[in-house]
């Protein structure tokens, strides 16, 4: 049987946090002139001219690596290059809920929120209500909110996610140029984000960046693992910093520079220190430690104090779509996590006093 848990976190077809497309189109040789916008309506499924042109207007279409007008005339061998706003899947529609949202900072193109852990991002197999998307429909009763094209809104504003059990902040476009600018940035890797991980143990090197595919295992479709030869997966970059040691865990600050799902979660292990109490991957096990009874009765009420991944998004930063200005916010580590590395604190005091350190 498969938790709901595990139903959530595998329902993108694309191994990615952020929700774009990248294609290109070549024109024909015999291709007679005409406006972009026109053009680009016949060959990209479901999306509105509208949301071409916002698009165009925020430099996520471009010809022959440079940005153009909606009234641009495309020509014969023109190559034209799009990142778009992901498409959706399934055919349900959206339930508005009244579901309390921690926003932090919103205007009439962004929202800026704080995801608790526990929070499903957007519908899917195990959730089809509940989730973040759910909340988000109720909160924007807003017929300009940018939804991707198709029959649903299942991901309406989103240009990236967080797993369920990882909090944090999230940041929402309310406008299709909002959408399409922040995708491009995201593309780009523009986007600052920065985490805060609790891993076990203590990296061999107190900084460094991962730089190792990371996609579904071929044998096992309900895991990510990563790919040090490249030979599967999608390139994936975590830079990483220790920020405390607590003898047996660490916090770990993680600056991704792509958005992989499961990235830091899969890198961490990768680099032999899985997130604490993470289950997926091994981590609410006893990684590091002795065997004596009484430090596993205090590993045991770490895992209480935290029974979901130590992961936080704590910052976020971008270029505003509009104001044309770099914004970035921070957010406190949720009570969990503060309890948690509170023991664990608590438990390297104790250790150093009674070793006379």
């Amino acid at each position: 049987m498969v938790e709901d848990n595990a139903l959530e976190e595998f329902t993108d077809a694309e191994i990615s946090e952020e929700f774009f497309e990248h294609f290109t189109i070549i024109c024909d040789a015999k291709q007679s002139p005409i406006r972009i916008d026109k053009f680009l309506i016949d060959r990209v499924e479901r999306i509105s001219r509208n949301k071409l042109q916002a698009a165009i207007r925020a430099g996520s279409i471009t010809v022959n690596n440079k940005t153009v007008k909606s009234n641009f005339k495309v020509k014969p061998g023109n190559v034209i290059s799009l990142i778009l706003p992901d498409p959706p899947r399934g055919d349900d529609a959206v339930v508005p809920q009244n579901i309390p949202l921690n926003i932090v900072y919103e205007d009439e193109d962004v929202i800026v929120l704080n995801k608790p852990a526990g929070m499903v991002v957007h519908p899917g197999i195990g959730n089809h209500d509940g989730t973040l998307v759910n909340a988000l429909a109720y909160y924007l009763q807003n017929p300009n909110l940018p939804v991707k094209e198709g029959n649903n809104n299942d991901r309406a504003g989103l240009v990236h996610r967080i797993d369920k059990d990882t909090s944090g902040l999230m940041l929402v476009a309310k406008t299709d140029y909002a959408m399409a600018h922040l995708s491009k940035q995201f593309f780009d890797h523009t986007i600052e984000r920065k985490y805060h991980a609790l891993v076990w143990g203590e990296p061999a090197e107190k900084e460094g960046t991962i730089d190792v595919n990371v996609g579904r295992n071929p044998n096992d479709h309900m895991d990510i693992t990563a790919f040090p030869d490249g030979s599967n997966g999608k390139n994936a970059i975590t830079h990483y910093k220790v920020l405390e040691t607590y003898y047996y865990v660490s916090l770990v600050e993680c600056k991704l520079e792509t958005g992989r799902t499961h990235q830091i979660r899969v890198h961490m292990k990768y680099i032999g220190n899985t997130l604490f109490s993470d289950k997926r991957y091994g981590g609410e096990k006893i990684l590091k430690g002795t065997l004596f009874s009484k430090y596993k009765f205090f590993a045991e009420k770490c895992f209480q104090a935290l029974p979901r991944q130590g992961l936080h998004a704590k910052t976020i930063g971008f270029m505003h779509p509009t104001k044309e200005e770099w914004m970035q916010f921070d957010s406190e580590l949720p009570d969990d996590m503060k309890s948690c590395i509170s023991l664990w604190n608590k438990y390297l005091s104790e250790r150093k006093t009674a070793l006379n350190l």
